[in-house]
């Protein structure tokens, strides 16, 4: 496959994975569930710890596996290939399908929120019609995706940084109304850990994109150097920005204006700076999460072409040199069927926990693969304390996150139960 992607492209890529839907809804949500403004950025603290150990592990595993595919490359060479049919099929509904629904929903919700909304719109147009256009763009040209793609990350973090600065400035001069979220009797609850694990399982998900290099790698120039250097360059970039952007939409405003809504930013901003400012923030989170979308809709099909081309998906979905067209097709559909039947907060549960155990069994691929091929094959840094950390970390947070909120988590192990099932049908039809 020809090297198409430079360091830049890979980490604009990364950078778009990241900063998408989850950092522009979470703090909310979180706010509502943890009532202190340390909390909520002591759990956007940790999100960034294990994305940074998760970055290095990755890492590590795409230093010896250059192709494109993702979880499902590692999880078929490391482990089993039933282990990568399952990584795959979990990327396929959740980590692309699912997250691309979230963004172009959350969008939506910027541009058009439900209390202004005119009669003549249906709900979802907006969000389907994003997907739908960025499908067309990679569809249409591999340069032309990546140049837009590009562009449009820059954009991002520029107009994000104006943001932050401005806010910064107004915090300064004692603009900022922030503080607990207190009960009726004016006393704040008590710190609950299963709430604590809760918002780290939303904030993973907006952490999640760090691997998100390694899905186009087989595209990449010096796959075995860019690729793990895009990633963690990324990861440590967007962690900065997502505690300096958190600490503005749970400081800036009074708690009662930010807390359990989904388009937290713009309340945030709007309290602070008022309705013009309030419409300009809708704007540049709405261009944030395009990005979101396009990288997404960039980076997922490769690992549907990757497993057509091993034969465990119809050999139609494989790409050759060219943008893999039939799985974007395939793609930017089950993303319109998502978007249209379920809905923000859902997702952002369903996501967290079921990437989450996927990222995990991936790092834990690191083991068998370091064991089976030695130190000098497999170089990586920190280890074992680095992959130790990310998944003993993230399956405990999981597992106190389902505890709290079982009805997602299970969905989520019902996706894996399915994968498992659609590997057997699929072995069985070989056979």
């Amino acid at each position: 496959m020809a090297a198409h992607f430079g360091l830049l492209t890979l980490t604009a890529l990364v950078v778009a994975n990241m900063i998408g839907a989850g950092v522009f809804t979470t703090a909310g949500f979180a706010l509502a569930d943890l009532h202190t403004p340390a909390r909520v950025l002591a759990a956007w603290a940790v999100g960034g710890v294990l994305a940074l150990a998760g970055a290095l592990s990755y890492a590590a595993l795409a230093r010896r596996l250059t192709e494109s595919g993702g979880e499902y490359l590692f999880l078929s060479r490391a482990l089993h290939p039933a282990a990568g049919y399952v990584g795959g099929w979990v990327s396929l509904l959740a980590g692309f399908t699912g997250a691309i629904a979230f963004a172009a929903s959350a969008l939506e919700a910027y541009l058009v929120p439900a209390a202004v909304r005119p009669d003549w719109l249906p709900p979802d147009t907006i969000a389907i019609g994003v997907v739908v256009v960025a499908g067309l763009a990679h569809g249409r040209s591999v340069t032309l995706g990546a140049r837009a793609q590009n562009l449009l990350v820059a954009i991002k973090l520029v107009l994000i940084l104006a943001v932050i600065a401005w806010a910064t400035s107004r915090g300064v001069a004692g603009a900022w109304q922030g503080g607990p979220l207190r009960e009726p009797d004016g006393t704040i609850a008590p710190f609950d850990p299963l709430a604590f694990a809760q918002s780290v399982m939303w904030v993973s998900l907006s952490y999640s994109g760090f691997n998100a290099a390694v899905y186009v790698a087989g595209e990449a120039r010096d796959a075995a150097h860019q690729v793990p250097r895009a990633m963690i360059a990324g990861t440590v970039l967007v962690t900065a920005a997502y505690l300096a952007l958190n600490a503005v939409f749970v400081l800036a405003p009074p708690p009662q204006a930010v807390a359990g809504v989904e388009d937290v930013a713009g309340r945030a901003l709007g309290a602070l700076g008022g309705a013009p400012l309030e419409t300009a923030v809708r704007a540049i989170v709405a261009l944030a999460l395009a990005s979101s979308v396009s990288s997404l809709i960039m980076a997922g099909p490769r690992v549907y072409a990757r497993m057509a081309e091993d034969g465990v998906l119809p050999r139609w979905l494989s790409g050759g040199d060219g943008a893999p067209g039939a799985a974007i097709a395939m793609q930017v559909g089950l993303a319109v069927v998502v978007i249209r039947v379920t809905g923000i907060e859902a997702l952002l549960s369903y996501l967290g926990f079921t990437l989450a155990l996927s990222a995990a069994l991936t790092v834990a691929s690191l083991f068998v693969l370091r064991t089976r091929e030695g130190a000098v094959a497999v170089p990586a840094a920190g280890y074992p304390w680095v992959p130790a950390l990310y998944v003993g970390a993230t399956l405990v947070f999981a597992a106190l996150a389902a505890w709290r909120r079982p009805l997602e988590p299970l969905v989520g192990l019902a996706t894996i139960a399915l994968g498992l099932l659609a590997w057997w049908l699929t072995a069985r039809q070989a056979r």
